[in-house]
């Protein structure tokens, strides 16, 4: 089993750290994910807040390589700045998003990563077809380096935020030039009403997302449970088994043989005295061997 977490590349002490990182860069993800016994993962690689490009030097970039290789299984994820809006009709935003994904994407092939992760964002006015449109449109203008795939991962559907259904994804795999594929946040897909609560609930969720997107282009999945009900929109994050979803849902998504060698991502919160270590233990407790 893949199993790891969004870690930071700090090079300073953060919550989820029992003693400060070693390095003064990116390799730092390395140590962490092994300290919290994760053996694949996620990164931002600068600040995901602010339009910033990613600083990674050569000598970096060859250490976080061989730090990955010597001590972990992978696969790595970049997740894009949150200010990314793909979806977006206006052009200066647009223009923004191409860059900043275009960084990302060069940064990923530079540091060994397969997959950048984004969201679709919101269409603002532009209606949901004129959003998908304005985000296949934007993927296509991106050089994407042989090796890197870009992913469109799922959302939770509040306001005009798009890839909250599955036709969305379905819809931008399908526009797009680009050779891309998915993945799926089970808080957020939760929260766009599929019902992940159950045995039942996951069987149909996995059914319905082969038929509408393919099972094929499924390449990581965002590990979380749900602060709130199923429908509500809401995104936030719980526990492993603590939230909404529970244990049933989680251990029957944990072990489906059709999501088996899918790497699994956690983006669970430092809370209540549990951390990243905390559910990764949890996740591997629910694998049935």
């Amino acid at each position: 089993m893949r199993v790891g977490a969004h870690v930071s590349i700090s090079s300073s002490k953060v919550s989820s750290d029992e003693s400060k990182p070693p390095h003064d860069n990116i390799a730092n993800a390395v140590c962490r994910q092994e300290t919290f016994g994760g053996n694949c993962g996620q990164i931002f690689t600068t600040s995901p807040q602010v339009w910033k490009d990613p600083d990674i030097s050569e000598e970096e970039a060859e250490l976080f390589k061989r730090e990955t290789e010597e001590k972990l299984d992978g696969p790595w994820v970049i997740h894009s700045s949150y200010l990314v809006n793909l979806c977006t009709p206006k052009d200066d935003l647009r223009e923004k998003a191409i860059d900043s994904m275009q960084k990302e994407v060069d940064a990923a092939d530079k540091l060994g990563v397969e997959y950048v992760n984004v969201h679709l964002g919101a269409h603002t006015g532009a209606g949901v077809e004129g959003g998908l449109e304005n985000a296949a449109s934007a993927l296509d203008e991106l050089d994407i380096p042989d090796g890197v795939t870009v992913l469109i991962e799922s959302d939770a559907g509040s306001g005009t935020k798009l890839g909250g259904d599955f036709e969305h994804l379905a819809e931008v795999l399908s526009a797009s030039d680009q050779d891309l594929d998915v993945c799926i946040d089970t808080a957020h897909a939760f929260a766009a009403g599929y019902d992940l609560s159950t045995r039942e609930g996951v069987e149909e969720t996995i059914e319905e997302f082969d038929e509408v997107v393919g099972l094929e282009h499924l390449q990581c999945i965002h590990l979380n449970d749900s602060k709130h009900e199923c429908g509500t929109n809401k995104d936030e994050h719980a526990h492993i088994g603590k939230g909404l979803i529970g244990d049933e849902g989680m251990k029957t998504l944990i072990n489906h043989p059709e999501l088996e060698d899918v790497p699994l991502v956690l983006e669970t919160p430092t809370e209540n005295g549990k951390g990243f270590a905390w559910n990764i233990e949890r996740v591997k407790e629910l694998r049935e061997e």
